[in-house]
């Protein structure tokens, strides 16, 4: 994994495409994490993502999950749809993997599925962002679609 991480940094210093992109490698327990970003792209993991719902009990406790990624530290924060969590993960191409030490809070959740939402999300070992969604997937089966988080009240954000 780490070769694979230093060939790409290789690749866009070779072909000249550092300059467009920022390059920002953190250490974790499992690895490093590597992650090439543009600013402007639409289509980047970065950013506040929602659960598309498929089923009723997708949003039981009464809110829609979501995830905010910060590409940059590695580290996401988000909520299940009852509780808060947060933690690390590891990005290099359309390879995502959560770090299986999440971080969550522990307010019961009744009539809410929240372990099988859990399990997704440590399952996932890819996604890709098709049409604005963002899937995360495990090989080449969708576990969950999200779609980009408009703020109505948009404020600048640090």
């Amino acid at each position: 994994m780490k070769h694979l991480l230093f060939a790409n940094l290789a690749l866009l210093l070779i072909t000249g495409q550092a300059n467009a992109h920022m390059y920002t490698p953190q250490k974790m327990n499992s690895g490093i994490i590597a992650a090439a970003v543009h600013e402007n792209d639409t289509a980047t993991l970065s950013g506040k993502w929602e659960l598309s719902p498929v089923l009723s009990s997708d949003t039981a406790a009464g809110k829609i999950p979501f995830i905010v990624f910060n590409v940059k530290t590695g580290r996401f924060t988000g909520n299940t749809g009852c509780n808060n969590i947060s933690g690390a993960f590891l990005l290099s191409q359309d390879a995502l993997q959560f770090n299986e030490k999440l971080i969550s809070t522990k307010k019961a959740c009744p009539g809410y599925n929240e372990e099988a939402f859990m399990e997704n999300l440590l399952k996932t070992n890819r996604y890709q962002i098709q049409d604005g969604v963002l899937q995360l997937m495990y090989n080449t089966t969708v576990l969950s679609k999200w779609v980009r988080h408009v703020d109505k009240n948009p404020t600048k954000q640090i």
